[in-house]
C-alpha cells in the first residue's frame, strides 16, 4: 500500500503532466517539469541558474539552457498554465464551500535599471514608497481557508507604452496600449467570467476603491463589492441626498441636475465617522489569528456616495459605509464602501472586507517561497511565463493544504530524488 509521500508524488506528477499537456509540444514537457520542480524545491534564489543546479546538479549547463529557452523564448501561452492552476485550486477549494470573494490587487517588484519590461519609478507596495520597480495586477479567488491568483498581468506605465524602442526590445505585444491598473483588473475579471469562473463579491484596497469608475463598472456588471476608500471620500449622511433639480419657471431649458447648497452638502467619511453616536460602534471578531482572535471596533451605516453627483439627474444608490476605529486610536483607521445587500450584517461586511489579508500572505509566500520576484530576464514573455509557473506551483501547494490539514511538508521534492524521466537533451541519464 503506497504511503502518503508516494501518493503526493503521484499527484504532483499528474499535475505537472496536466501543465505540460496545456503547453502542447512534447519538447516543452521536460522543461516545465524541471521548472515547476525547481520552484518547489527549497533554496534562497529561484532564478534559472540556481534552480538548474538544484534540479540537475550533474548537468547544470544543459539544464540551464533548456529552462532558459523554455521560460524566456518558447511561444507558449501563460494563460493556459494559469487555467490548469485555477481548475486545480478551485476543485480543492470548493470542497470547503463556494468562493467567497475575488480579490483585486497589485504587487511591486523592485528592479534596477530601465530595460526590464515595465520598470519605472512608481509606487512599490513592498518598499512602501516610490521607487524603481515593476507592478503586476492580479485577481485572486479567495476563501477563508485559501486563495490563489488566477489572473496576472504586468502594468505598463505610460512612459513605456509610448516608447517604441523599449517596447520592441522587450517584446511587448504591439496591440497593447496603456491601461490604468483598475481597467486591467476589469478586463481580467471579464475574461474570468467568460471562462466560467464562479463570480463572487470583489474586494480591493483604496488604490482601486477610490476610483468611482471602477465601482460603477462593477455595479453595472451586477457584481457586489467591498472596497477600501480614503478618509476624504465624500458621501451623503444616512437619510440625506442631493437636492432635486430646480423647479421649472417657464424660462429657458428645464434643469435636470441634482443640487447642493452651502448648507446642504456631502461630508467626508472621516467627518461622518466622528459624528456617529457611541451606540453605532460594535466590536467584531472576524477570524482567529496566530496570536488569538482578530477583532476591532466597527460602525456600518447606509450612505450615498457623492462623487460629482451635481452632474447627475438622479442620486447615487445607497451603499454600506464600513468604518474601523480601534479603541486605542484617536481617529478611524480604515473605511470601505460596499454594495452588499441592505440586509447584510455588520459581521458580513467585516468578514468580506478583511478577506483581503489573504492576498498579502499569498504574495509573501509567492515571493519568499516560489521566487515570483526572482526572474532576471527583461522580456514581456519571460516575465509572464515565470509568473504563471510560480502561480502554478503555488496552486498545487494550496490544493495540498486544502486536502491535508494541517499541511504536511512536501518531502518528496528533494534534489536527490529527481522525477522520472528527468534527463537533459543529449546528456546521459543521472543515476
Amino acid at each position: 500500500m503506497p504511503n502518503r509521500a508516494d501518493a503526493r508524488t503521484q499527484r504532483f506528477d499528474a499535475y505537472v503532466e496536466r501543465l505540460a499537456t496545456a503547453l502542447g509540444h512534447r519538447d516543452r514537457h521536460e522543461p516545465v517539469r524541471a521548472y515547476v520542480t525547481g520552484l518547489c524545491l527549497p533554496g534562497d534564489r529561484k532564478s534559472i541558474e540556481p534552480m538548474a543546479a538544484r534540479v540537475d546538479p550533474r548537468h547544470v549547463r544543459a539544464r540551464h539552457q533548456s529552462m532558459h529557452h523554455f521560460v524566456a523564448n518558447a511561444p507558449w501561452d501563460d494563460a493556459a498554465v494559469l487555467r490548469v492552476a485555477r481548475t486545480t485550486v478551485l476543485a480543492a477549494l470548493e470542497r470547503h464551500g463556494p468562493v467567497a470573494a475575488w480579490v483585486v490587487d497589485d504587487t511591486g517588484i523592485p528592479k534596477k535599471g530601465r530595460h526590464s519590461v515595465g520598470v519605472a519609478r512608481q509606487y512599490c507596495g513592498v518598499l512602501g514608497k516610490q521607487d524603481n520597480c515593476q507592478v503586476a495586477v492580479s485577481v485572486s479567488v479567495a476563501h477563508e481557508r485559501a486563495s490563489v491568483p488566477v489572473a496576472y498581468r504586468l502594468y505598463l506605465p505610460e512612459a513605456w507604452a509610448r516608447d517604441r524602442r523599449r517596447r520592441r526590445a522587450a517584446g511587448v505585444p504591439a496591440a497593447l496600449a496603456f491601461q490604468p491598473k483598475w481597467q486591467i483588473a476589469l478586463e481580467q475579471m471579464a475574461q474570468l467570467t467568460a471562462e466560467g469562473v464562479p463570480v463572487a463579491p470583489v474586494v480591493a484596497d483604496a488604490g482601486y476603491g477610490v476610483i468611482t469608475a471602477f465601482r460603477d463598472q462593477l455595479t453595472a456588471r451586477g457584481v457586489p463589492y467591498a472596497v477600501g476608500i480614503s478618509s476624504e471620500t465624500t458621501v451623503w449622511a444616512p437619510g440625506r441626498a442631493p437636492l432635486p433639480p430646480r423647479t421649472y419657471r417657464g424660462h429657458g431649458r428645464p434643469s435636470s441636475l441634482m443640487r447642493r447648497t452651502a448648507r446642504h452638502r456631502p461630508l467626508s467619511v472621516q467627518a461622518l465617522a466622528q459624528q456617529l453616536p457611541t451606540r453605532a460602534w460594535y466590536t467584531v471578531t472576524w477570524r482567529e489569528g496566530t496570536r488569538g482572535p482578530m477583532r476591532s471596533r466597527f460602525a456600518a451605516v447606509r450612505v450615498r456616495p457623492a462623487h460629482r453627483d451635481e452632474l447627475r439627474s438622479t442620486p447615487r444608490p445607497e451603499e454600506w459605509l464600513l468604518i474601523e476605529w480601534p479603541r486605542a486610536e484617536v481617529a478611524p483607521t480604515k473605511y470601505w464602501l460596499s454594495t452588499l445587500a441592505p440586509t447584510a450584517t455588520r459581521g458580513d461586511l467585516v468578514q468580506l472586507a478583511m478577506l483581503r489579508w489573504r492576498i498579502e500572505r499569498d504574495y509573501q509566500e509567492l515571493k519568499d517561497e516560489m521566487g515570483l520576484d526572482h526572474f532576471e530576464g527583461r522580456s514581456w514573455r519571460g516575465f509572464h511565463h515565470h509568473a504563471a509557473l510560480c502561480i502554478a506551483a503555488y496552486a498545487f501547494l494550496a490544493a495540498e493544504r486544502l486536502a491535508h490539514s494541517p499541511p504536511e511538508p512536501l518531502a518528496f521534492l528533494r534534489p536527490a530524488r529527481l522525477p522520472k524521466g528527468f534527463t537533459p537533451r543529449g546528456a546521459p541519464s543521472a543515476s
